[in-house]
């Protein structure tokens, strides 16, 4: 029995055991239960498929396992303090990069909401030469000229990994940007809904905003379609990241097909808890370092 198993068994029998009258903390057990879950989808990744980064990974910063699926890959490719680029960042609490950023990288931080980008300016630092911010609603035919000046900013050409999530148009999106940019990882999102082998993907269009239902993005097959130069190493447990290695750079990752790498939507694990509430407050602490 797993250290988590044993946990969520123990306060089982505190909550539920004989002659204890207290209310149930109901969140409490639910965390157990996640990080059970958790543990058990790894323990049988590791066993099914030998050297699939998804059995290591964790939730810092990210919305559920990516950011120590990420740092697993960045590792094992010897990328110690890389340089990123990240379409689609939300606020800045909860991405794929902010915790790559704690441990020393610098990059890119991109996102349409002009809401999203004022409050990361009122929390961080207004200059750093580790983190440019720029708010933009990226398409097809500007998403490289949209990166090129923040990338100059923090002084650095070479792209260690991209990453994009913007609930629409991610594929048209990042093919032109990797071409570009020939980055090491791509982490990309997929639309769990459209199984293997459906290589589909929703038309163009440059404004096309998420309408909150399942017409965004693309589905796995897409990815692995336009991303030739690029082999797929792993998918995230949650079933929303797609993580692909350069072929150049591959050989240090085991090849699994994609449809036994591709995972189903578990979207549930993102409601598992990393801590307290995430804030930028580590984040503006580590950008006054050079």
């Amino acid at each position: 029995m797993s250290r988590i198993s044993r946990l969520v068994d123990a306060a089982k029998k505190l909550v539920f055991g004989p002659g204890v009258r207290t209310a149930i903390n109901s969140e409490y057990v639910t965390q157990l239960e996640l990080a059970r879950e958790l543990d058990r989808l790894q323990s049988a990744i590791r066993a099914s498929m030998p050297g699939n980064p998804a059995g290591y990974g964790f939730k810092a910063y990210s919305q559920a396992d990516e950011d120590g699926l990420l740092w697993e890959i960045v590792a094992r490719l010897g990328i110690e303090r890389g340089t990123f680029v990240e379409i689609g960042v939300g606020d800045g609490r909860e991405n794929n990069t902010h915790f790559l950023l704690l441990n020393g990288w610098r990059g890119v931080w991109v996102d349409g909401s002009q809401e999203n980008i004022a409050y990361i300016h009122r929390h961080l630092p207004p200059q750093s030469s580790r983190l440019a911010v720029v708010q933009a609603f990226v398409d097809a035919t500007n998403v490289v000229p949209t990166v090129e000046p923040p990338l100059r900013q923090i002084g650095s050409q070479a792209v260690d990994v991209v990453s994009i999530d913007i609930d629409g148009n991610d594929v048209h999106v990042a093919v032109p940007l990797v071409a570009a940019l020939q980055p090491a990882v791509v982490v990309a999102e997929y639309n769990a809904r459209w199984r293997w082998p459906l290589s589909f993907t929703v038309p163009y269009q440059p404004d096309r905003r998420w309408a909150e239902d399942d017409f965004h993005g693309c589905s796995l097959a897409q990815w692995v379609d336009q991303l030739s130069a690029y082999r797929l190493v792993s998918c995230n447990l949650a079933g929303t990241n797609a993580f692909f290695v350069r072929r150049d750079r591959a050989d240090v990752f085991p090849t699994y097909p994609p449809e036994l790498l591709e995972q189903p939507a578990r979207f549930f694990l993102a409601g598992l808890s990393a801590g307290h509430k995430a804030t930028l407050k580590a984040f503006a602490e580590a950008l006054k370092s050079p």
